[in-house]
This record gives C-alpha cells, sequence and structure tokens, in this order.
C-alpha cells in the first residue's frame, strides 16, 4: 500500500523538487491527465477520461486508491495534476535529471602560464602540455601575467600569445584574439573537431 504525504522532511528535496499535493492543491478545479486514468474510472463508478474536473472530487478517487494527486504543471489554467504515488513520482523525476545530467559535456578548461620575459624552452614545455590536453578534448586557456612593471611589457605578452596560437594551428582553434583584463592578457583555445576524442 503506497504512502499519503502530506509533507516532505528533507529540506533539500524541497527546494529541488517542490510539488504541491493531495490537500495543499487549494484551486477549486484542476486539469486530470495521466495513464492511469483506466483505474481511477474503476474507483469513480464512471468513465473518467483527461479533463476538468473539481479538485475534492479527485482527492478523494486518489485517496480510495491509496495514491497521491500531485500537480505537475501549475502555471497552466486549471493547473494539471496526476493521480500517482507521490514518492514514486519523485523517483522517477530525479532518474530523469540524473540521466539529462550525464548526457550534458563538460568542458574542461586547463590554464598555462607565461610571463612576458618566458624563454624558447619553458614556452617549449608547456607548449607540449597545452597540446595533450587539447588531444584530450579540453579548452585550454593561456595567460600572461604583468607583475609589477611588466605591464611596459604589454606588446611582448601579446606577441608571444600569438606564437602560442599559431604552434597549436593543427591541435586547436582560438576563439578571439589575445584580450587584455586587468594585469592578465590571454587566449582561449579550443580543441579541433577532429581531435576531440
Amino acid at each position: 500500500m503506497a504512502k499519503r504525504f502530506k509533507r516532505r522532511s528533507n529540506k533539500r528535496e524541497v527546494k529541488k523538487f517542490y510539488f504541491r499535493i493531495n490537500d495543499n492543491i487549494r484551486v477549486s478545479e484542476i486539469r486530470l491527465v495521466g495513464d492511469n486514468l483506466d483505474k481511477v474510472s474503476e474507483v469513480a463508478g464512471q468513465t473518467i477520461e483527461a479533463g476538468i474536473y473539481p479538485t475534492r472530487k479527485v482527492i478523494t478517487w486518489a485517496d480510495k486508491m491509496d495514491l497521491d494527486l500531485v500537480e505537475v504543471s501549475p502555471n497552466a489554467s486549471p493547473p494539471v495534476c496526476k493521480i500517482v504515488d507521490y514518492s514514486k513520482f519523485l523517483y522517477d523525476k530525479k532518474k530523469r535529471e540524473k540521466e539529462i545530467r550525464s548526457k550534458v559535456v563538460k568542458t574542461v578548461v586547463k590554464e598555462i602560464r607565461f610571463g612576458p620575459n618566458t624563454d624558447d624552452h619553458d614556452f617549449e614545455f608547456k607548449l607540449r602540455h597545452a597540446k595533450k590536453f587539447l588531444g584530450e578534448g579540453a579548452k585550454v586557456k593561456a595567460y600572461v601575467q604583468f607583475r609589477g612593471r611588466t605591464i611596459v611589457f604589454k606588446e611582448r605578452g601579446e606577441l608571444l600569445l600569438l606564437k602560442f596560437v599559431q604552434a597549436l594551428e593543427e591541435e586547436g582553434v582560438a576563439e578571439a584574439l589575445p584580450k587584455l583584463e586587468g594585469r592578465k592578457m590571454f587566449v582561449m583555445m579550443a580543441p579541433n573537431k577532429k581531435n576531440k576524442k
């Protein structure tokens, strides 16, 4: 036998999934939808189809079935409700959200820092790392950090980043030209589609 829920105790769950149920639905009429309308018809003693019904009457039907009346679309006029087992309804909702989240591609951004006076050996070392990151499908944010008086070497930093972009043109593509923000000049590199795994 399914439990009828009046109130939820898990506060995080309340914020994430808030559905009015049973006596908390305070409108006079609701639009009833769902897959189990044939079972509702047996309980009601009449043929029930998707449509508009008095809320009190539908709550009585849900009560007789040991299920809950759940408001799934409160902004509709009248609100759309289903007669379901509320705990199973929440479980299915969480499961669907988890599946959606797992299908979202997470973009990884790796950062590579240069100074305006970076020598060739250091540049090559960081370039190898950037090639590896782009090969793995991650974005690379390369930036030149200007400390103290080194801000006067803005042109040198820009040339360094342009050289970096040119050296990586087979592995990735620059999303924009180098840009100065505060004391950092940066460029964002995205992997080429053929390199993405």
